[in-house]
Formats: structure tokens, C-alpha cells, sequence
């Protein structure tokens, strides 16, 4: 069908310029935007995974005994990896990056092992020990990535949806926690005060979305964490401390505690971890191309896919952990409705400034965790709508889809619901099933295999692909036969 002329206010037609022609011919994630909004709705994304990106760093920074002011380093350290592998991700090279407003920062799939990694070590050697296993793990990573990316084709809506709404649901105990303060060992852990400040957070970001248009409406996140703030400072909740206490100038001098040293159980153990890496940024990348429209094939996966280990291979060199997709962004993408790779890219462009300048990322480090928490709600609940929205197009009607979906969510929430159901397990099988999203992504993949491949009749009225808006299923004699489009 024709588009209709655009006319002017006198009634006139008018020709588009050749930049608009452009931007009307381009994707939305590859669209550009103006300087003011793609720098605030990148600062966005960072105030979205800040928290993510500096806990692992810290806590086994604090296991190896590092000083304050090698923990400040430690963590600048894997800002400015996270920036560089999320720069890798959102614009690419060659077949590297998937090309999406995907985010990467350092993975906390990582850190149950690297901690029983530095407790067999000295002081000295841990680090090193931990750095030369990711270098490895990722450069194994890069090369298997074009072969874990043909598993795509096991992933329909009913598993996608169903691994979606886990991202989302796994992630919420993360903002809850937020919500209750910054350290659950303190006695004012969960108090009223913190959760006041949580509940006021999420309704200014309600409020904004539900209010305001345009511009304002999209960066509602980062002024409801702004305006947060400001409100949490009569209560002593903000401090200050962070910014100055910060250098101006710093930069992560290469191999800094030392050259990376290889012990095989500690590779061994790495590679566990850069496998269960790979299989939620699979997952991460199919929900990411739902929301934005941009379904992910096999060779966008493949291409993300070696950018996650490129950048985890890297790391190490800079001190920074391995680097992983950060779910929690999918909900700030899925909100806004902001799908521009540059946007994120913007953000990446900020996490380097951070790592190169400590002074800036303490900044973001004054946002007070409750007021983290109450944004959080909103972002990864948005996550697990968009899980439900594709769980809708999966085909529910057959007891076998909604089978597949009940005992993969239920698998994947036994984390969540009961942390210690694995106690028992070796701490190398407890990587994999201490992460609901694997599990749970697991479980779906083998259960879409059993009941709807495996053995499957020729009369089977199998619904695992999605329908385009307009299309309806046919039915003849009980049986459906084929799709009517409108």
C-alpha cells in the first residue's frame, strides 16, 4: 500500500530531505540520535548495570585482601573493560558484535569459582591464577562460537518466552536486595527508611511514565534515580565519600598484579563458567532481538557471541574479569522503547571515562542502593512482561507448550525460591544450577525437544514460530491446516 504525501500546513506537498529519507530507511536499532538524548539515555543504561558491574570486583577484591586503593583500581578496571566490550557489541568488527544495544560487564556467574579459585591460592597468586584462566576460557569461547550459535534453532518463542520471563524474574530478588540497603550485615538492613526510599523511587519513575511525553518520559529512569538521590540525602542515605575520595586521572596499568599464571582446575573451572556465559547471552540476545524487533539469527548470535569472549580474553590483560551480556539493560530497552545501538554504545563510551577517570564513576556511585533498588523493579519486571508478551505468541493452546513452560519456570525460580535446594552438589556443578537462567533455559530446550521434535507425528498441530500481527489459523476437521493473512 502507498504511504500518503506529507503536506504542509497550507496544504502543500513537501519533499523529505535526504537525511530523513535515510533515518526512514534504517532500523531502529541502527538509527542515530541527537547529542543531548544520546548521552542521557546512555548515562541511563550505565546507572542501570553500575551496581552489576563493580559488586564482582569487590567482593573478590575484599577475598584477596586488596587495600582500598587497589579495590578502587580493581573496579575501575573492569569499568573500563565493560565499556570497551560493550563498544564491541553494540558497533562491531569483522563477524564480532552483535550489532544490538546490547550491554556487556564483567559476569557474576564468575564469582562463586573465582573466590574457590583465590582460597587455593596465596594472596600473591590469585589474581594472576584467575587471569590466565579467563584468557584461556575466553580464547576457547572465541573459537567454539560459531558452533554454540547453530543451537538457535532450538530456541521457539515457547523457549525464548519462557527463558525471557526467567531473566526477568531472576533478576528482581537483585532489586529487592537493593531496595533493603547496602549492607545486609548492617541492623538497619531492610528498614523502613531504605524501603521508604525504594517505594518513592518507583513511584517518580511511575509517575514520570504515567505524566510526561516524549523526551522526559524516556530518561525517566535516570531522573527518578537522580531525584532519589536528592530526596535520600535529609536521611543520611547518599554518601558522598566516593567522589571525594576518588582520583581524577587513573588508568588500569596492564597486568598490574602481576602476569597471568595458568593452573588447569582453575581453567577447567573458568571454562564451566564462560560455557554458562554463553548460554545466557544466547538467551540474552534472542529476547534483546524480540524487543527490538530484530530477531536474532544464527550468524547474529555467533558474532555476539565472540565478542562476549574477545572482551573476556582482553580483560585480564587490563585486570577486569570475564565479560558477559547484562540482562538488566533488556528491561531499560524494552521500557523506553528506545531500540538505538548507539545509545548503549554512548553508555559504553561512558564506562571507559569511568575506568580512565575514577572521579566520574563515583558519581554514579553516590546513587544509594535503595533508590537503585526501586528502579530496578521497574526494569526487571519490564524484562519478565516481555517474556509473557512472547510466551503469548508461543502457541498455549497445546498442553505440550504449557508443559514446557510450567517445569522450565519452575526449574528455573528452585534458585530463587530455595538458594540452598543445591547444597549437596560439587561446587563445579553448583555453577550451572545455581543459575536459574541456565537451568531454566536448559530444561526448556530438552523439553521442546522431547515433546515437539523427538518423535513428532505428521499430525501434530505444532505452533513454535510466532504469527505476524493480522494472521489467523485455519482449521479443517479439527486440524489446523494452515495461516490466513489479513
Amino acid at each position: 500500500m502507498a504511504k500518503s504525501p506529507r503536506f504542509t500546513a497550507q496544504g502543500s506537498s513537501t519533499d523529505s530531505t535526504a537525511e530523513e529519507k535515510t533515518s526512514l530507511t534504517k532500523h531502529p536499532v541502527d538509527q542515530g540520535m541527537p547529542p543531548l538524548k544520546l548521552a542521557t539515555t546512555g548515562l541511563q543504561h550505565v546507572a542501570a548495570m553500575y551496581a552489576g558491574v563493580v559488586a564482582p570486583p569487590l567482593i573478590v577484591g575484599a577475598a584477596v585482601g586488596l587495600s582500598g586503593k587497589e579495590l578502587t583500581f580493581l573496579t575501575g578496571a573492569s569499568l573500563f573493560m565493560a565499556g570497551l566490550a560493550t563498544l564491541l557489541q553494540t558497533l562491531g568488527v569483522w563477524n564480532i558484535g552483535a550489532r544490538l544495544p546490547f550491554v556487556n560487564g564483567v559476569t557474576f556467574a564468575g564469582v562463586a569459582p573465582m573466590l574457590a579459585i583465590a582460597g587455593g591460592q596465596s594472596k600473591e597468586d590469585a589474581l594472576p591464577v584467575i587471569f590466565g584462566a579467563i584468557i584461556v576460557a575466553g580464547a576457547i569461547g572465541f573459537v567454539a562460537a560459531p558452533f554454540f550459535s547453530k543451537m538457535v534453532r532450538f530456541f521457539p518463542p515457547v523457549v525464548t518466552g519462557t527463558v525471557i520471563t526467567l531473566i526477568g524474574v531472576s533478576l528482581l530478588p537483585v532489586a529487592f536486595g537493593w531496595a533493603q540497603g547496602p549492607d545486609p550485615k548492617a541492623a538497619d538492613y531492610g528498614s523502613t527508611t531504605f524501603l521508604g526510599l525504594a517505594g518513592i523511587t518507583l513511584v517518580i519513575v511511575l509517575l514520570l511514565r504515567r505524566f510526561t511525553r516524549g523526551f522526559v518520559k524516556q530518561i525517566a529512569v535516570l531522573l527518578g534515580l537522580v531525584i532519589g538521590t536528592l530526596i535520600a540525602i535529609p536521611f543520611g542515605a547518599t554518601d558522598f565519600s566516593p567522589v571525594t575520595e576518588a582520583s581524577i586521572v587513573g588508568f588500569p596499568t596492564p597486568f598490574h598484579f602481576g602476569a597471568p599464571q595458568f593452573v588447569a582446575a582453575a581453567i577447567i573451572s573458568m571454562c564451566v563458567v564462560m560455557l554458562v556465559s554463553m548460554t545466557e547471552s544466547t538467551a540474552d540476545m534472542l529476547a534483546l532481538g524480540e524487543i527490538v524487533d530484530r530477531p536474532a539469527d544464527e550468524k547474529t548470535i555467533a558474532a555476539g557471541l565472540r565478542a562476549d569472549a574477545l572482551g573476556s580474553a582482553v580483560s585480564p590483560l587490563f585486570n577486569g574479569f570475564m565479560c558477559s551480556a547484562f540482562a538488566q539493560n533488556i528491561g531499560l530497552v524494552a521500557m523506553t522503547k528506545i531500540r538505538s545501538r548507539f545509545v548503549v554504545a554512548a553508555g559504553g563510551g561512558f564506562l571507559i571515562l569511568m575506568g580512565l577517570c575514577p572521579i566520574a564513576a563515583s558519581l554514579i556511585a553516590v546513587v544509594p542502593r535503595p533508590v537503585l533498588g526501586g528502579a530496578g523493579i521497574v526494569l526487571f519486571g519490564s524484562v519478565a512482561a516481555s517474556g509473557i508478551q512472547t510466551l503469548v505468541k508461543a502457541g498455549l493452546e497445546k498442553d505440550n507448550n504449557v508443559l514446557i513452560v510450567a517445569v522450565s519456570l519452575a526449574v528455573g525460580i528452585i534458585p530463587i525460591a530455595a538458594p540452598t535446594f543445591y547444597h549437596h552438589f560439587p561446587e563445579t556443578a553448583k555453577i550451572i544450577l545455581d543459575s536459574g537462567i541456565s537451568t531454566g533455559c536448559l530444561a526448556a530446550v530438552v523439553l521442546n525437544l522431547v515433546f515437539n521434535h523427538i518423535g513428532k507425528r505428521a499430525d501434530d498441530d505444532e505452533v513454535t514460530a510466532p504469527m505476524e500481527p493480522g494472521e489467523e489459523m485455519t482449521h479443517r476437521g479439527g486440524k489446523t491446516v494452515g495461516v490466513v493473512t489479513h
